[in-house]
């Protein structure tokens, strides 16, 4: 029984800063990698981050280059997705998910879901 749990969504002003925390629970090692993924309103969910539990590999989309960070807590199953320099059009509903690898998270083929938190930048 795999458990994603993601916190951290708010409201923030344009050129802010806010952290998400994603706490994962009840799976094996088969699953490696952490991805966080975003959707806005009549938009398509896309991918922000990856990191692999593995060996610490990760992946941002070009959008969040430079702004964001995705690290990780293994003795605590929890990855954390710093998100610097907020723009309005970051906002959306962030969610976090475990699957088996990088490829899995970057075509969003993930096992198990977050229930997703609501990240709001607007002035």
């Amino acid at each position: 029984q795999v458990q994603v749990v993601e916190s951290g969504g708010g409201l923030v002003q344009p050129g802010g800063s806010l952290g998400l925390s994603c706490t994962a629970s009840g799976f094996s090692s088969d699953l490696t990698a952490i991805g966080w993924f975003r959707q806005a309103p009549e938009k398509e969910r896309e991918v922000v981050s990856c990191i692999s539990i593995k060996d610490g590999e990760t992946y941002y989309r070009d959008s969040v280059k430079d702004r964001f960070t995705v690290s990780r807590d293994s003795g605590k199953n929890t990855v954390f997705l710093q998100m610097n320099s907020l723009k309005p059009e970051d906002t959306a509903v962030y969610s976090c998910a475990v699957g088996y690898d990088m490829i899995a998270c970057l075509g969003q083929a993930m096992d198990t879901w977050g229930q997703g938190t609501q990240v709001t930048v607007s002035s």
